[in-house]
């Protein structure tokens, strides 16, 4: 078992030697950003309780005591490694574009549910570390979801309002609307997994989802 405490004044012991790193701002950023590349690959594939110091340091070809000299505890780590996933995600301009452009609120409905379908495909580290992380660690990643989520959320919302107001598409607000989408995007693999018919499963879930949200 590894740990969780910084080692003082910023030297590291192993072996019984003490210690010290040299490094210019570059090689730091560089070593960071692949400690950080590699912890996120390992939370997601492991979970916080599942994931070791030790594998992370050698899948980022550093020593352990250089991660606990730029993350003094485990969990800033993870939390570190959610932080650089979350700050990946990006509303591409293109599908916002045809979400605005819709013609009807059912049209707007499925461009917006493709849209949060396409975030997470590309970000599937990410969706782990969610999951992990709000059984293991919730009352710490909630703010950080919120912060970095909390923007893409009031974007869809903004373009999905107009057909609420018309009575196109049936929700309490247009926040309420993108976060179930979400939720029905997240569950759609698990759904196809636990249930007969597959992916083909998964999939009806979905469409069932969006009818309700239709008068």
């Amino acid at each position: 078992m590894h740990s969780e405490n910084a080692l003082a004044g910023g030297e590291d012991v192993a072996g019984g030697l003490q210690m010290k790193e040299h490094a210019t701002p570059g090689a730091r950023g560089n070593t960071v950003e692949r400690i950080l590349a590699t912890a996120s690959a390992q939370f997601a594939a492991f979970g916080y309780n599942g994931a070791s110091t030790r594998d992370i340091a050698a899948g980022a070809g550093v020593n352990e005591v250089t991660i606990y000299r730029h993350f003094p505890r485990k969990r800033n780590l993870y939390l570190a490694a959610l932080e650089a996933e979350l700050s990946k995600i990006s509303l591409r301009g293109d599908l916002l574009a045809g979400l605005a452009e819709a013609a009807d609120g059912r049209t707007a409905l499925e461009r917006g549910s493709a849209l949060i379908s396409l975030i997470i495909e590309e970000n599937t580290d990410l969706l782990r570390l969610l999951h992990y992380g709000s059984l293991e660690l919730s009352d710490e990643i909630d703010p950080l979801i919120r912060r970095h989520l909390g923007e893409p959320v009031k974007v869809l919302a903004f373009y999905l309002e107009p057909w609420i107001a018309k009575g196109e598409l049936r929700a309490a607000s247009p926040q309420a609307l993108v976060l179930a989408l979400v939720a029905l995007v997240l569950m759609e693999k698990p759904l196809g997994r636990i249930f007969p018919g597959g992916s083909s499963m998964g999939e009806s879930s979905i469409k069932a989802g969006l009818e309700i949200c239709l008068p």
